[in-house]
């Protein structure tokens, strides 16, 4: 496991432990990595030196998996170094790899973004998946599962989407809630990601898999109330109209996290193709649990959940959901 202590490569890594397999993972040792894996520690943004400890490890393995979303050259030195070492090689790619717009049930054929050259440094996100795709291919060919995901939530998630929310309604009190209720989203647990993609792996699959749960698999009202049922607050959903939100300056998926209004950038990232991963055994657990094992794991943190220091930070402002609920 390239990575393997925070958020999705976390969950590959504790699903692999709870097969009984046995565990590798590479790390920069900015967070202790899970008991029971064998650690090497190594930064693969400083090229062959940071691959040392891989290098030098003597080992093989049957499976090789790798999350990176940055420039595109920690992945094509990693599977360069692991071609001859590793069976396979699964990376948890993104469709935001597919060309803008994507439409409404797009399948793993649609038009793609050029991807990044290695070479390039740091490039936006969809370039540099997908040149961490064209990377992988490359070095692993036929060998090579790309699971392309959307939206992914659950514990451990250092995004800040849900625990804002679960945060937020926790408060209690009237809250923005945007749009309408009905609103479908579309997303995958990164448990149900990371059990998929090892079992895929072990039989073998290879090529593009759309790793999302099917559009509507819950709503956005659903969510929210997921979020109320968890938290035991006594918040109260104000949902309020898209155009209102937009006029007074809340942003969709920034300010108010997950949410977007219909048009493309909702078809784009909650309408996608998903029935070849659920045909190939992808199951999505309910919203409920997702929702309350977060909150159960925000709470054990203390409610602060971590946050990649390359992300912004999202939620809505007190200020501006004041002058909202001012309306």
């Amino acid at each position: 496991m390239l990575g393997g202590t925070e958020f999705v490569g976390r969950a590959v890594t504790d699903a692999a432990l709870d097969k009984g397999w046995e565990v590798t993972v590479l790390h920069r040792g900015r967070h202790a990595p899970p008991p029971g894996v064998t650690a090497l520690t190594g930064d693969r943004t400083a090229g062959a030196p940071g691959l040392a400890a891989l290098a030098e490890s003597g080992r093989e393995w049957d499976l090789a998996v790798d999350t990176w979303s940055g420039a595109p050259a920690a992945v094509r030195d990693s599977v360069r170094l692991l071609s001859g070492r590793a069976g396979q090689f699964s990376y948890v790619s993104s469709r935001s790899v597919y060309a803008y717009p994507a439409a409404a049930g797009l399948g793993e054929d649609g038009p793609l973004v050029a991807g990044a050259s290695p070479d390039d440094g740091d490039v936006p996100y969809d370039r540099a998946k997908r040149g961490g795709e064209l990377a992988a291919l490359e070095a692993f060919g036929d060998r090579t599962l790309l699971a392309r995901s959307g939206l992914i939530i659950g514990p451990g998630e250092s995004i800040g989407r849900l625990p804002w929310w679960l945060n937020r309604i926790a408060r209690g009190g009237p809250v923005i809630a945007p749009g309408v209720p009905g609103t479908e989203l579309q997303y995958i647990d990164a448990r149900d990601l990371a059990g998929w993609l090892l079992d895929a792996a072990a039989r073998g699959l290879h090529g593009a898999y759309n790793t999302v749960s099917r559009p509507g698999h819950a709503t956005m009202g659903e969510l929210l109330a997921a979020c109320v049922a968890a938290t035991g607050s006594d918040a109260e959903l104000r949902w309020t109209d898209a155009d209102i939100l937009r006029a007074a300056g809340a942003e969709p998926w920034s300010d108010l996290p997950v949410w977007l209004p219909p048009g493309e950038l909702h078809d784009t990232l909650h309408r996608g193709g998903h029935t070849k991963a659920h045909a190939a055994g992808l199951r999505c657990r309910p919203v409920g649990e997702t929702v309350a094992d977060t909150w159960n794991w925000l709470r054990a943190l203390g409610g602060t959940a971590p946050r990649r220091p390359d992300r912004p930070a999202v939620g809505l402002a007190p200020e501006l959901e004041a002058k909202l609920l001012a309306l």
